[in-house]
């Protein structure tokens, strides 16, 4: 296994159209973060129960705009979607496990719906899955065709 093993791809053409759902969303989120920092930044993880919030609203925001820009061109794009795979478990775990059970989940806040349970968890967390899905395809699959990582590291 050479070095470059992580960072080559296929020559999948449409794996382009992942990449841009994921690296769209995630720079648009992040920048998020710090446009809007009492409801989607700092603040919202304070009232989520995350420590040091604005510590946190910083790195993952910056991580979302930068791992996002690498996911969109296709720039080491296995290596920047962990990141953004591990975020994604995080906002699950913290944000719609307890929407799962109904009540607060190991200090992590449970907001006010109008119901709980599976079909809500799943309805709220729709984009979630979906940016972890799409993160995971672009882990197995590589920056695809029209990647900086298939002009760089072509089989």
């Amino acid at each position: 296994m050479n070095r470059y093993t992580f960072i080559k791809t296929d020559n999948d053409r449409m794996t382009i159209l992942i990449r841009f759902m994921v690296g769209v969303v995630f720079i648009s989120e992040g920048i998020q973060k710090f446009v809007y920092a009492e409801s989607l930044g700092a603040g919202r993880f304070e009232t989520i129960g995350i420590p040091f919030p604005e510590v946190m609203a910083f790195v993952v925001g910056g991580l979302e705009i930068v791992c996002g820009l690498m996911v969109l061109v296709g720039f080491y794009t296995r290596i920047a979607s962990v990141p953004l795979i591990t975020i994604m478990i995080v906002a699950i775990f913290t944000t719609k496990i307890p929407i799962l059970i109904g009540s607060e989940f190991l200090g992590f806040s449970l907001r006010p719906l109008q119901n709980y349970g599976i079909l809500s968890m799943l309805h709220e967390s729709r984009t979630d899955l979906a940016m972890l899905i799409g993160s995971l395809y672009v882990l197995i699959k590589g920056g695809g065709k029209w990647s900086i990582d298939r002009n760089r590291y072509a089989r």
